[in-house]
C-alpha cells in the first residue's frame, strides 16, 4: 500500500498519483502509474528506494522514455524519473562527469562546444544518458562507452562505483540492466571544435532523412543481427507500411514503429510479433528486441523475450 504522506516525507520533488505515462514517452502510448515520482538528489532516491522494497511494490525507472513500451494497462507500482534530480554535466580534472538524467542531446552538445572528441556521432539519439549507458547506445562505429571510465550506481540498495571493465559492455548491452544508473565518468580527447559541428550537423541531417522524426516513435525496435540489418530483413519480408490500428511499421524505415495518431500499446505489440514471427519465417533470425516492455503481463510478451 502506498502511503503519500510518507512519500511526501522522503521526496522533495514531484508525487503523482494515477499518472499517465503516455506523455512521459516519446511513442506517446501508456496507461497510468500508480505513482509517479521524481527524487530530486542520491539521499532522496535511495530511501525511496528502501521505502519501495521494504513494502515490495514495483519499481521501473524511465529517462526520458525513449526506447520503452508501456502498457495501455500502465504500471502497477511506482515510476521513478531521474531527469529532475540528476541532469546535471561538468569538467572536473579533466573529465566530464555527468548525471543519469542529462539528456544525451545535451550531454553531446556539452562535449562538442568545449571541444571534446567520441561523442559527437550520437547526436540525435533520443533518451537520456543513464538508460544510454545501460544499453549502451551507439551509432556510426561509435557507443557510449568507448570513453567511459566509471560509473556510479545503485545495486542491492547501496551505491557502489563500477569501472568501465565490469559493466560488460557489448552490443546493445551492458550487465547494469538490474542497477540505476546515478552519473558516469568519461575521459575524452581533444577535437577541433567547427568538424565535430560539421560531424554533428550531418548526423542529424542523415537520421532526418532516414527515420521517421514526424511522428512519436521509440527509436529503434530490434538490434541488428550479426552481419545484417533488422530494418532490412523486415522490409525483405514485406512489412513495410503495414498498420495494425493507428500504428505502422514506417515507410522510411522498417525498424521503426511510428504512432500515427491514437495507436495502443496492443497494436504496437502486435505488429512487433508479426515482424519477429515473418522474419524468422523467411530468414530463420529471430530478431531481439531493443525496445524495453513495461506493464505488460507475462502471457502477453513471453514469446518476444
Amino acid at each position: 500500500m502506498i502511503d503519500l504522506g510518507q512519500i511526501r516525507e522522503i521526496v522533495s520533488g514531484k508525487i503523482l498519483l494515477n499518472e499517465p505515462l503516455a506523455k512521459y514517452t516519446t511513442f506517446k502510448i501508456g496507461g497510468p502509474a500508480d505513482i509517479y515520482v521524481e527524487p530530486m538528489n542520491i539521499n532522496e532516491l535511495l530511501n525511496l528506494l528502501r521505502y519501495l522494497d521494504d513494502r515490495e511494490i514495483d519499481f521501473v525507472v524511465l529517462g526520458n522514455g525513449s526506447n520503452v513500451l508501456i502498457s495501455d494497462d500502465g504500471f502497477r507500482g511506482a515510476v521513478i524519473n531521474l531527469e529532475a534530480g540528476f541532469n546535471f554535466v561538468k569538467e572536473e580534472s579533466g573529465c566530464v562527469v555527468a548525471g543519469a538524467g542529462i539528456k544525451l542531446a545535451r550531454f553531446v552538445d556539452f562535449c562538442v562546444e568545449n571541444g571534446l572528441r567520441g561523442v559527437e556521432m550520437l547526436a540525435g539519439i533520443p533518451g537520456t544518458l543513464g538508460g544510454a549507458i545501460i544499453m549502451n547506445a551507439g551509432a556510426y562505429s561509435g557507443e557510449i562507452s568507448d570513453y567511459l571510465l566509471d560509473v556510479e550506481v545503485i545495486r542491492n540498495m547501496k551505491l557502489v562505483r563500477l569501472k568501465k571493465e565490469e559493466c560488460g559492455f557489448g552490443y546493445r548491452t551492458s550487465n547494469l540492466t538490474n542497477d540505476i544508473v546515478i552519473q558516469a565518468r568519461f575521459k575524452f580527447p581533444p577535437g577541433d571544435v567547427e568538424e565535430m559541428k560539421k560531424i554533428r550537423r550531418e548526423i542529424l541531417l542523415k537520421r532526418n532523412k532516414s527515420q521517421p522524426v514526424d511522428f512519436p516513435n521509440a527509436g529503434s525496435i530490434f538490434k541488428n543481427p550479426p552481419g545484417d540489418y533488422a530494418g532490412r530483413l523486415i522490409e525483405k519480408a514485406g512489412l513495410k507500411g503495414i498498420c495494425i490500428g493507428d500504428a505502422q511499421i514506417s515507410e522510411r524505415h522498417a525498424n521503426f514503429i511510428i504512432n500515427k495518431g491514437n495507436a495502443k500499446a496492443i497494436d504496437v505489440l502486435e505488429l512487433i510479433k508479426l515482424a519477429q514471427t515473418k522474419v524468422y519465417e523467411k530468414f530463420g533470425i529471430k530478431l531481439e528486441l531493443e525496445v524495453r516492455l513495461i506493464g505488460f503481463k507475462e502471457s502477453e510478451i513471453v514469446e518476444l523475450l
